[in-house]
């Protein structure tokens, strides 16, 4: 398709769509579901779980929330089920290893390994935000349309994620930012 034509809209219940829907979304999704867990299989295991959800009721889907909103709201849901399941099958495995050795992280792990390892520690929610915002470039209103809730509570979730990722991390790191679209001018998310 020229640069010069808009895609054609979504049509919700076309399989021809939601297929471009797949092609279009399914790196970010996974790259969000890597920032949530840091786990790349169990980030795959969940956008293999976000799209098939999504294919049952793409033929409900209404256009009141961009389809990649959509599906990265459903991919968000699917992460923060999963991050419940992996913590209470840790919390099993303690309880049968008390006195046990506990891990010592790899002092010599890159950045990207620390990163991953600080949002680990943030709530799920927390962590999905500073992934769209910071690894995807969303704007505040493009999260809170992804997440359904009020560009506030994006605001706020950012402020928080960010107190405590400053508090783990290096106070000299910086997650940077990279624009989503070339016309996106950024808003603050710090509260008014």
């Amino acid at each position: 398709m020229s640069a010069d034509v808009p895609p054609r809209p979504f049509r919700p219940g076309s399989s021809e769509d939601f297929e471009r829907l797949y092609r279009e979304s399914h790196p970010k999704v996974l790259a969000t579901l890597i920032g949530m867990l840091g786990d790349r299989a169990a980030a795959e295991d969940c956008a293999q779980e976000t799209f098939t959800r999504a294919l049952r009721a793409w033929p409900r889907w209404r256009p009141d929330a961009p389809p990649e909103a959509w599906v990265h709201r459903i991919a968000v849901n699917v992460a923060v089920s999963a991050r419940r399941r992996q913590t209470l099958h840790q919390l099993g495995e303690r309880v049968r290893h008390l006195g046990g050795a506990t891990p010592v992280a790899d002092p010599t792990d890159g950045i990207r390994g620390e990163l991953l390892d600080a949002l680990r520690r943030l709530p799920p929610r927390q962590a999905a935000v500073i992934v769209l915002r910071h690894l995807h470039g969303y704007t505040n209103r493009e999260i809170a349309a992804a997440l359904g809730v009020s560009e506030r509570t994006v605001g706020t979730r950012l402020r928080q994620a960010g107190e405590r990722l400053r508090a783990v991390l290096e106070p000299t790191f910086s997650l940077g930012t990279s624009p989503a679209f070339p016309s996106d001018n950024r808003e603050s998310y710090a509260e008014d």
